[in-house]
């Protein structure tokens, strides 16, 4: 894993719209290693989640699923964070039949949610927040509380912001 963040320990603020968003690089559940700096121009939603098998994580993960092929029609990319090992979150995708990247923030601990502002030091997991990020700087970003998944409608208001 790979942060190019001074504060990659401590919890920095979330970045805002039109800020430059940190860079990682971390496993996927096959052990692909995803860099943001190898996307390029392509836009993707970075979903920052708690854990792999929970009930909100998981409904909320089978509707971006359901929509990922709309969203790929837009270039647009779908990319799941969480801080659970590489080899959960493959037993969590193949059970799950999701088409799109979970990302392990495993090791150190949540380190890239932290750089995002999308970390809670109490249960030592993600947030439940999204960015979406274009060319390396973030085009938007939405939060819910812990326990209530995130509206796909709020994903196609940011979705409308691209250029």
């Amino acid at each position: 894993m790979e942060l190019s963040h001074p504060a990659a320990g401590n919890i920095s603020p979330t970045p805002r719209a039109g800020q430059t968003a940190p860079v990682f690089a971390l496993p996927n559940q096959h052990g692909e290693l995803i860099e943001s700096r190898a996307l390029g121009e392509q836009a993707y939603f970075l979903v920052f989640y708690p854990f792999a098998f929970s009930a909100v994580c998981g409904s909320e993960l089978e509707e971006l699923e359901q929509v990922r092929e709309e969203f790929a029609i837009r270039n647009t990319r779908i990319m799941g964070v969480s801080v659970d090992h590489k080899y959960a979150l493959r037993t969590y995708a193949d059970q799950a039949h999701f088409g799109f990247d979970l990302l392990a923030d495993f090791w150190p601990h949540g380190a890239v949610a932290k750089c995002y502002g999308a970390f809670n030091n109490e249960s030592g997991a993600a947030t439940r927040h999204t960015f979406l990020i274009q060319k390396g700087r973030v085009v938007d970003s939405f939060s819910s509380p812990i326990h209530e998944a995130r509206a796909i409608a709020r994903y196609r208001e940011a979705l409308d912001l691209l250029t």
